[in-house]
Order: C-alpha cells, then sequence, then structure tokens
C-alpha cells in the first residue's frame, strides 16, 4: 500500500511533557506504513480506493481521559489511551475526496510516563507503543480474546521494531 498520503494532526494541552511534534508525527508515519504493508487485507481499510489517510492525536492528562470516558464512554476512571475510531466503528464508510478520516486518538501524558515505569521502558517506547496501539484500534482491529490481544501487542512491537524505536530509547 505505498504511495498514501498520511496526514497525522496533533496537539499537545499537557504542560509536563513538551513533545517534539514533528519527531511524534515522522516515527507515528512509519508505524502507519508498516501497518499499510502488512495489515491493509486484514483491516477496515479492505476493498477501499482512497488515497490519504487522516488522523488526530491529543495528548493530555488523565484528568481528560477521566472526563471524556464518563462523557463518551460510560466509564469512571482515567484511561492511558482513548481511541475513537470513526472509519471502522461506521457501517456507511464515509470517504470524502479520496481521503479516509480515521478518526482520533486522544493519549494521557501522565499515565504513559506512570506506565513506562512499570513496564520498565522509555517514556518514548510507551508512548510509540500506545500510539501503535491506537492506530490498530483505527484500522479496526481489536482484542476482545486473549488471542487477538496477543496478535495486536506483536504488531505494536514489530511495527515500533520496524521504525526503530526501542525500549531504552529517550
Amino acid at each position: 500500500m505505498k504511495n498514501k498520503e498520511i496526514n497525522i494532526f496533533t496537539e499537545n494541552i499537557y504542560d509536563d511533557w513538551k513533545l517534539d511534534e514533528f519527531d511524534v508525527i515522522q516515527n507515528t508515519r512509519k508505524i502507519v506504513e508498516f501497518y499499510l504493508d502488512q495489515l491493509t487485507d486484514a483491516s477496515c481499510l479492505e476493498g477501499f480506493n482512497f488515497n490519504s489517510l487522516t488522523f488526530d492525536i491529543l495528548f493530555c492528562d488523565s484528568k481528560k481521559t477521566h472526563q471524556i470516558n464518563k462523557e463518551y464512554r460510560k466509564k469512571d476512571y482515567p484511561a492511558d489511551i482513548i481511541t475513537f475510531a470513526i472509519f471502522a466503528d461506521d457501517d456507511s464508510k464515509f470517504i470524502l475526496d479520496d481521503d479516509i478520516n480515521l478518526g482520533e486518538i486522544i493519549l494521557a501524558l501522565d499515565k504513559v510516563k506512570e506506565e513506562a515505569l512499570k513496564h520498565n521502558v522509555s517514556n518514548k517506547y510507551e508512548l510509540y507503543f500506545l500510539i501503535a496501539h491506537g492506530i490498530l484500534h483505527l484500522l479496526g482491529f481489536d482484542h476482545q480474546s486473549e488471542e487477538d490481544y496477543n496478535f495486536v501487542v506483536e504488531v505494536q512491537k514489530k511495527a515500533l521494531r520496524q521504525a526503530e524505536i526501542g525500549e531504552k530509547d529517550e
């Protein structure tokens, strides 16, 4: 699935981690390209003609993900990641001007730091591990069974290796 334009829009409203958003977009694009090469036929994109993919990433704190979780998902806890998979979850599969809007990933950067400590990996690795996870959700992959979960995690790890993001990278 070469030659597809990948549009990633980011916004960071979390003051305690000043991300290099250009770097985030470049690395995220590598992850998406890996997924397009490896998984398109098994994703929500299968059978659709398009020239570009678009999605947003909002970086915030766990207070914001708690609020979003309560309001939109009726769940009363903060999340490290929330994904709104617009294209994957919409039966009409709306495509405008040959562009597929996949949806939005919302990441709580304070939770990313907590999870990085817990998993003994760098903040950068945990950040991209969760971004890779969110992209899989945007592409229609889920993990309701242990088998599906193991598949998703293994594909995330492969994508990060392909993008040359190591567990101890800072």
